[in-house]
């Protein structure tokens, strides 16, 4: 197994790690700075940690010719599986709501766009075919990463656009992402449309 692989396979191992944390909730009780407490950090740190591994071994396997089929399925997969861990904690511990609404069905919307994607995925590979992540796959992912990370922290950048900084955060980010996720799904299928024609129909 190469470089880029073992990058990806230390992702995966990376979510089990983040949910133990999360259900320690003791370590909420503990403020580390601001009013970001050692659960968050933690949680934080690991993310970010495992996102850059996204980064690295595409990197390296585009550099080095190390990109093989495993890669390209497993690489999209690390990033979703990573992605929804993350946001099912920020659904639990409450950062996913603004002006009072609870936002929790927009990660319904990402959750289904990914199981549509991968099932894609799995019938192309039924083809003998590997759909690897497009560039707005990728946009779609940094944009959900930059997210989680925005909210991990506490920060609130789009005070500038008036309101309750923090509520006007949480639906920029969150709406960024969704739209996203909705049309990075709509351009994986329109570009392999062809993965759902039988044999028989090309032959």
């Amino acid at each position: 197994m190469n470089l880029p692989n073992k990058l990806t396979i230390g992702r995966m191992c990376a979510i089990p790690i983040i949910i133990v944390v999360a259900l320690i909730t003791q370590l909420r009780d503990i403020t580390v700075f601001g009013n970001v407490n050692l659960q968050q950090l933690i949680i934080l740190i690991l993310f970010c940690l495992a996102s850059f591994t996204d980064f690295l071994d595409g990197h390296i396997a585009r550099k080095y010719n190390l990109v093989t089929n495993f890669g390209k399925f497993m690489d999209p997969l690390a990033d979703k599986l990573l992605v929804l861990t993350a946001l099912i904690y920020l659904i639990e511990i409450g950062k996913l709501v603004a002006f009072g609404v609870e936002l929790g069905f927009a990660v319904t919307i990402i959750l289904a766009r990914e199981f549509a994607v991968t099932g894609l995925r799995l019938l192309a590979a039924n083809n003998n075919c590997v759909i690897a992540a497009s560039k707005m796959g990728k946009s779609k992912t940094v944009s959900q990463m930059f997210m989680i990370i925005i909210l991990l922290l506490n920060c609130y950048p789009f005070s500038f656009l008036g309101g309750n900084s923090v509520d006007v955060t949480t639906v920029v980010l969150i709406s960024i992402a969704t739209i996203l996720t909705i049309v990075s799904g709509i351009d994986y299928f329109v570009k392999n449309i062809s993965v759902f024609k039988d044999k028989k129909e090309e032959e």
